[in-house]
């Protein structure tokens, strides 16, 4: 029998890095008997806070490996996301909804949507005969709830960056000039990318620019204190979580393959 469609469109090196990159944090959470950064923090009221980290850090090694071999995609897509939603609905847009001002909760909440998108995008590209049965939730329907959620979390990206200017600029390296100005203008970008995902007008090229534009953070901001061996764990696990969003995106990116580069975008 012939792969279905979706099964071909998303081979590629996101996918891949994604895959990597849960196994990676799955084994952080281990060694470090703690939350890895995307899981981080949980509310203290959470049940059973004391195992969470550890079924956290199980489901997102096991389901990484998953991910790697054609037989489990299905399966690992399927309890990652699922695992992935819980936590999201849970802990970050609860979050948003009981602090509606607070910026900071909404782009807490914009990062879990991201890691919930390209999730997603895995889900509906491999979910089998069994996942279609939920037919929203798979196939180009899936794709474009995937999607549709990762605009948000680039427009919640976006007003976070101006809301919080000075703190944005003051994480502009200092050998680049203007850093208010940039800071300004990554704002700016994250909010029109949203736009045009979620309109479905230069969506490839407005998610493959967003996913550039979080890799030069992870690139220019964070990689530069990883490489100088810096001792805070604050830094090592904004650059974790940084690294996460930059691969969950490339998923999102490539699942538009194919599709043209401006003008409307086609829903696969």
């Amino acid at each position: 029998m012939a792969k279905p469609k979706e099964q071909t469109r998303l081979t590629g090196a996101g996918q891949a890095l994604f895959a990597l990159t849960m196994i990676g944090l799955g084994v952080t959470g281990f060694t470090q008997h703690g939350f890895s950064p995307i899981w981080d923090p949980i509310p203290t009221w959470a049940p059973e806070h004391a195992l969470l980290p550890f079924v956290c850090a199980a489901v997102t090694l096991t389901c990484g490996a998953g991910l790697m071999w054609r037989g489990t995609r299905a399966l690992a897509s399927r309890l990652l996301l699922t695992l992935l939603l819980i936590w999201w609905l849970a802990f970050r847009v609860r979050a948003g909804v009981m602090a509606p001002t607070t910026a900071v909760s909404w782009e807490n909440a914009g990062e879990s949507t991201v890691y919930v998108a390209g999730a997603w995008v895995l889900y509906a590209c491999f979910g089998d005969d069994w996942d279609r049965r939920m037919g929203f939730a798979v196939g180009e329907s899936g794709l474009r709830v995937a999607r549709a959620l990762f605009g948000l979390a680039m427009i919640a990206f976006g007003f976070a960056h101006l809301v919080y200017l000075k703190e944005t600029a003051s994480l502009v390296p200092k050998w680049i000039p203007g850093h208010e100005g940039w800071a300004r203008f990554t704002g700016w970008a994250y909010i029109l990318a949203g736009v045009a995902v979620l309109t479905s007008v230069a969506a490839r090229l407005a998610a493959t620019l967003a996913t550039l534009q979080i890799f030069g953070f992870t690139a220019l901001v964070w990689a530069p204190l990883v490489a100088a061996g810096s001792k805070d764990p604050g830094v090592w696990s904004e650059a974790l979580v940084s690294w996460t969003l930059t691969v969950s995106a490339w998923v999102v990116a490539e699942s538009y393959r194919g599709a043209r580069w401006l003008g409307e975008s086609a829903a696969g």
